[in-house]
């Protein structure tokens, strides 16, 4: 890992809270990590490879994996893929993924099989803990009376966390949901790639292929041919634009809002 000047006692307490699964074969990695994660307020479990991660997030559900991308065996994205399928429509468990720097092509794989974010090798301690922190905070329960949106046959519900096209539910990761939800709160609006790694990511800077990444795959869970996208247009040199089907782009987003019915339904 990079050296780092912070000192030994790494994060100080009193972060999100909640359960994190470190895989990682590496046992002084795996030890460092778990000792910043614990310092931060966050009960850790470990794992050094792919079929003992899987055991563990069957027997205890993490609130987040921190998995490293090359595991003997079975690899972190292949880990990735069975967490994923695991999910069976309901919240998938958030992602963050270690990759060896200048690795992109591996980088941009981690992000295709529903990675929420990566860190790259060598990294401080310190900036994993706040990619874990930023990751959790969007997993947090919104609001109850936060208002459903609705636009071009989608519905999505930010307090439940859920996703619907066409009354079917959607697959999505956590990072997914929140480009969704971003988008529909924002129709008609052209959002660049840093804006969008800004609002929905957290984070002032980082790698654009990250959003890039994103979208493809929100295209392909939400649009009738990902291949000709109709609801997430890309602007050429500008970003992306949301077509909200009646809705215009000049008006507030509450307009897209749909009122919770008293019995929870819409």
């Amino acid at each position: 890992m990079a050296p780092s000047n912070e000192t030994d006692r790494g994060p100080s307490s009193g972060g999100v809270g909640g359960r994190v699964l470190v895989v990682d074969d590496d046992p002084t990695v795996s030890e460092v990590v778990a000792g910043y994660l614990e310092r931060a307020g966050f009960t850790v479990d470990r794992a050094a490879d792919g079929p003992a991660a899987l055991e563990a997030a069957a027997r205890r559900r993490p609130d987040l994996v921190v998995l490293d991308l090359m595991l003997p065996g079975m690899d972190g994205l292949e880990v990735c893929r069975r967490l994923r399928a695991r999910c069976d429509g309901g919240p998938s468990v958030p992602v963050v993924m270690l990759t060896a720097r200048g690795d992109e092509d591996d980088r941009i794989l981690g992000l295709e099989v529903g990675a929420d974010d990566y860190v790259t090798k060598p990294f401080s301690p310190r900036e994993l803990v706040l990619r874990v922190r930023s990751v959790l905070r969007r997993a947090s329960p919104v609001p109850a009376d936060e208002p459903r949106l609705a636009a071009a046959g989608l519905m999505v519900d930010p307090a439940a966390r859920r996703a619907t096209k066409e009354r079917s539910e959607l697959p999505l990761t956590l990072r997914e949901f929140d480009l969704l939800a971003y988008f529909m709160r924002h129709p008609g609006q052209v959002c660049d790639r840093e804006r969008l790694m800004r609002e929905v990511w957290g984070w002032d800077f980082g790698d654009l292929s990250t959003v890039t990444v994103h979208v493809r795959r929100l295209r392909s869970k939400i649009e009738k041919d990902p291949a000709d996208p109709q609801l997430i247009r890309t602007v050429w040199g500008a970003g992306y634009r949301f077509e909200a089907g009646p809705y215009p782009s000049d008006r507030p987003t509450a307009e897209a809002a749909v009122p919770r019915a008293e019995d929870g339904r819409a």
